[in-house]
């Protein structure tokens, strides 16, 4: 046994100097560990660049850092009680808890929370698009609206309140299309 695997590894060619290169990249033996897995999974999922995940990455961060910071100060301290009340009214009209409840919602935030508050995906889900790609051409092409401006970053957070009013522009040739529909 012990000699048909020598020659097996004697019977490989030598890498090539771009093949060495790339295996130096690779780390083989962490690779089921890689914390690389969610962000190219919601990057995926979400139809995002990888700079705007981390930027929600870093928002998620700075979020954590203050609950916890909230959470060591007393509890009937009246920074403390004003701070929270803000932070969870804040990320309750952002959509991003489902409820202004204690700040173990605001700690369990994720880049997911802030990528489901993406025009496009809310668009998806209003069925006024089939997928993220459709949704994401729609908006730059100038059809999409929320409230009276016209939106052509598809990067834009809804909020609660505006959910709403996502509709289309009024020149929009879908509009029209889809008014003749409902007659």
């Amino acid at each position: 046994f012990y000699r048909k695997l020598f020659l097996c590894i004697m019977a490989m060619r030598e890498l090539k100097w771009h093949e060495k290169k790339l295996l130096k990249k690779v780390n083989f033996g962490y690779w089921k560990h890689d914390d690389q897995l969610r962000e190219w999974q919601t990057v995926q999922r979400y139809n995002i660049t990888r700079e705007e995940y981390w930027r929600y990455n870093r928002l998620v961060r700075n979020t954590n850092k203050l609950v916890h910071e909230l959470m060591k100060l007393e509890q009937n301290d009246e920074y403390r009680v004003k701070s929270t009340q803000e932070l969870l009214e804040k990320m309750y009209n952002m959509a991003l808890v489902h409820e202004k409840k204690n700040l173990e919602s605001v700690n369990k935030l994720s880049v997911a929370a802030f990528c489901r508050r993406r025009l496009p995906v809310v668009m998806v889900r209003l069925n006024m698009a089939d997928n993220l790609k459709e949704a994401i051409s729609l908006i730059r092409a100038g059809h999409v609206r929320v409230g009276t401006e016209c939106v052509s970053d598809p990067a834009f957070l809804v909020s609660r309140s505006i959910e709403d009013f996502v509709t289309w522009t009024d020149n929009s040739k879908i509009k029209r299309h889809v008014m003749k529909f409902n007659e």
